[in-house]
């Protein structure tokens, strides 16, 4: 599902196999995991002494979305997507999501969760394909496209 290496100070957590890395309960505690692997070796009173994590993925995608093909109660998946995003902004150092491929959906926010997203321009595509069909967002995903894109970035209907 996922690994988590250190390299010199700056972690680095990828998201394994060459697939769309639907966010599914197994995935997602792998994710929050290893977050709090390196939450754990990060030194007392934060700042992360210059440390960082970057996560990144194997293959075409960072992350497609929700797994709809697996049976859950929509808010048990929901509620662990919510506290992987918790874990990732209440880090104490800087997190880089390095966005090697699509990140759509609630694959974006993982994204989004993040201090910094770097993506090529020339490769991948990272929307919130919910607004496309009008779907109601749960209000953490909200909160966080409000705080991570700036108002000339938005939809004037937002």
């Amino acid at each position: 599902m996922c690994t988590l290496e250190k390299r010199g100070r700056v972690y680095v957590l990828t998201i394994t196999g060459d697939h769309q890395h639907r966010l599914n309960p197994t995935l997602i505690s792998a994710i929050r995991a290893a977050v709090a692997r390196v939450r754990s070796a990060a030194p007392p009173g934060g700042g992360g002494s210059g440390s960082a994590l970057v996560t990144a993925a194997e293959g075409k995608f960072f992350s497609n979305g929700f797994d709809e093909s697996v049976p859950r109660a929509p808010r048990r998946h929901d509620r662990g997507l919510r506290r992987a995003v918790a874990d990732l902004l209440s880090l104490p150092m800087p997190t880089i999501a390095a966005v090697t491929g699509h990140a759509a959906a609630a694959g974006c926010l993982l994204a989004l969760s993040h201090d910094y997203v770097l993506m090529r321009a020339d490769r991948g595509f990272f929307y919130m394909s919910e607004l496309d069909i009008g779907v109601r967002l749960p209000d953490y995903f909200n909160a966080a496209l409000r705080d991570k894109i700036p108002p000339r970035g938005r939809a004037a209907t937002w």
